[in-house]
Formats: structure tokens, sequence, C-alpha cells
């Protein structure tokens, strides 16, 4: 069986794969990149509803899930999203912002591949698709037996990513793989992912499927306050996706989430003041006012007060703010957009990713316990840890 010798081995070509490698090559290690699809950056492709967004201005520590929370800070200090940033400009890539600081291609994801493509050629770096991963051992260096021969390196990269849509190939492998070496690995959960109603919200609410609203989620002290879109099974939208993550841990799965359905405004207060008729036409066109027409008048059937004492007023205001959602669950990493949990963060380096008990062995990217918000995060989390790894291996 040929084997093929290298400086450093990655395994996965996703978003911090590639710019692991990008950066290990600039160095004139020999990289070789080991990928089991028939093309890299699947996932790149269709971020962003395929216009990638990929990065966010500010990014901090706080916008990331981890059981360490400042484990990120020195990776993300290390390659900034203006380093990125400055990568697209040099490559004559045009984009756009959003709302809170998120940049997208004007044009389309294959942009942000391509750019990553090119820096791979002009740093050599040897991509090998359609390679599939047998085993890995350590006998000296790193053997990694595949479908295409065996590959060696003094240093193995693992950047194989999470759970999340398994139809692009998402897999175990990673979490298998540091377990093999005796690293902890800490229960991945589905993140960024709509949920799903209970029976009873089931039946009263999903047949108002399409409909939006701009609301305020919260569980835990966190809070996002963007959009809510109603499913055919549940919710999803920025605003849903964002508090899911939180929710989705094992142990918070019997706790509600609450929505603020109209932040910022007082929808009874006309009502104490006797401006209004305290009738519930007049309540319906001022919840109309702040939400779509059929998700006011859907919640007015369930939360209409019995009197109009000022007393069942300020009750009514209350659940207006928080309306309680008890999920059954999550739609699962078939609709999740990242994986959280995953290795252990006290088992790496922080500054280089590298793994304390196992030297020359690194993890990057979503395979680590260190999971974005919604907005960019999770790419600029690849590229910083791709670039940590890539410029100590």
């Amino acid at each position: 069986m040929q084997t093929s010798s290298f400086d450093v081995l990655i395994l996965g070509a996703g978003a911090a794969g590639l710019m692991c490698a990008i950066e290990a090559g600039k160095r004139r290690r020999r990289v070789g990149v080991l990928e089991r699809a028939d093309k890299p950056g699947k996932k790149i492709l269709i971020s962003g509803g395929g216009r990638c967004n990929f990065t966010n201005r500010h990014c901090f520590p706080e916008n990331f899930i981890s059981s360490n929370p400042h484990f990120s800070r020195s990776a993300l200090a290390g390659y900034t999203p203006d380093e990125f940033i400055a990568l697209v400009e040099k490559h004559r890539i045009p984009y756009h912002e959003k709302t809170l600081g998120q940049l997208f291609c004007d044009h389309s994801a294959h942009d942000i591949l391509g750019m990553l493509e090119r820096e791979c050629r002009s740093a050599e770096v040897d991509i090998r698709l359609n390679t599939k991963i047998d085993e890995v051992h350590r006998a000296g260096d790193f053997m990694v037996s595949t479908n295409h021969g065996e590959f060696r390196a003094p240093v193995l990269v693992v950047a194989t990513g999470g759970l999340s849509i398994p139809k692009i190939g998402a897999s175990s492998f990673g979490y298998n793989l540091a377990r093999q070496f005796g690293i902890a690995v800490r229960e991945p959960w589905p993140a960024l992912v709509p949920l799903i109603f209970n029976a009873a919200d089931r039946s009263q609410y999903c047949d108002l499927a399409g409909v939006s609203a701009q609301v305020t989620a919260s569980l835990d002290g966190q809070q996002f306050q963007e959009k809510m879109l109603v499913t055919h099974r549940g919710l999803s939208g920025p605003a849903i996706l964002q508090i899911s993550s939180y929710w989705s841990e094992p142990e918070k799965d019997s706790q509600p989430i609450r929505i603020d359905l109209a932040p910022g405004v007082e929808v009874t207060a006309p009502f104490r003041e006797s401006k209004l008729p305290r009738t519930l036409n007049a309540l319906r066109t001022e919840l109309r006012k702040l939400l779509p027409q059929r998700l006011a008048d859907r919640w007015l059937n369930e939360h209409a007060p019995a009197s109009w004492t000022n007393q069942t007023l300020t009750a009514l205001e209350k659940q207006i703010h928080t309306w309680e959602i008890f999920p059954a669950g999550t739609e699962g990493y078939e609709k999740a957009e990242v994986t959280a949990g995953g290795i252990d963060t006290n088992e790496l380096s922080a500054k280089t990713l590298e793994s304390r008990k196992v030297s020359g062995l690194f993890f990057i990217g979503e395979v680590v316990d260190v999971t974005g918000q919604l907005g960019g995060f999770n790419f600029q989390w690849a590229w910083a840890s791709g670039a940590a790894a890539g410029r100590s291996v």
C-alpha cells in the first residue's frame, strides 16, 4: 500500500481545515488535507442562504457557548475579523453588512470557497478528495489508513466538524478519534436549531406557519431581540435559533423559553389610563399594531382577560412580555446549523489548540466545545482556531 508523507495532515476540508492548511502552508510546511466528500467546503456553500455570513465585525468571547467561556479568547485575539476581511478584500470579493455586524458575500458563498482554494494552491497544499479514513493510529508519526493508501505525518489536525446537517456528510468521527486517544468529549447537542411545539401549542399555533414577528426570546439571562417565525411544527427565525443553543443543553429541556411579543411597548397602558375603552376589540386593535393580525388574534383567544380590572390588565401585560413556551424538543441535527459541545476545552491549549495529552494532535473548528451565536461567529471561530493551529504546527 502506497504511503504519502507530510509535515502536517489535516482531516477535513471545511472552513477550519482550509484555514489551518493555508497558514501552515505559508510557513513552508508540507500540508496534506484529507476530505471524504467529492469537494471541499460543502457547509461553506450552503451557509447564509448561499451567500455565506463569513464573519461578524463585533466578535467577542461572550458570543460563544463553551464549558470554559474564556477558552476562545486567545485564538479570537490572534486572528480577528479584520484579518479575514482583509483577505476577502485582497481577493476583491464584494460583500455587504447586514444587521448587527454580520458580513455576507454580495454574490455567492462560492466566492469564499474559491478564495480559500486559491490560497491553498498558493501555499502548495495537497487536498485529497473522496478519501475515506479507515483507521488512525500512532507509531512515532500519525498513520492514517484510507481507501487511497496510507498517509503519515508527525502532526495531525482534526477539523472534521460536528453532527449538524448529516446529509452533507456530518459524522461523529472527530469525537470518536478523540476518545480513541483518551481525550474527553463534552456531550454534543444541536444548536442554532428550530424548536418543536408541545402538543397543546402545536394544535393552537401551527396553522399560522409562515407568520413572523419581531420579539425578544430569553432564557437563563440570555436574550435576543430578532425575528421569530412560526413553522408547521414549532418556532424558528433568528431569535429562536439563538435561544435554542442555550435551551438545547441536555439539562435545560424542562425550562420554558420566554418570548416578549411587544419589546419596549406597554400595550395595556392606554386602557389603564382610560384613553381607550376596555373592550376586547380595542385590545385586539392595539395588539394588531405590534403583531401580524393572525398571531395577535390567536394569542388573544388564549390570553384575553376574563375581566377588565387594573389587576387583570397588569397580569395581561406581563403575559405579553413573558409568553412561556415549553418546547417538546428541537428539529435535531438535520436542521441545526451547528453542533454545541464537543472536545473538552480542558484537554486543549487555548493558544494552539493542541492536545495537552497527545503531542502533535490538534482539534479545531466545530468539533471543539466552542459554539458561536448566530451571525458569522461560528465562521470566525473556524478561521481563528484554524489559524492558531496552522501558525503553531
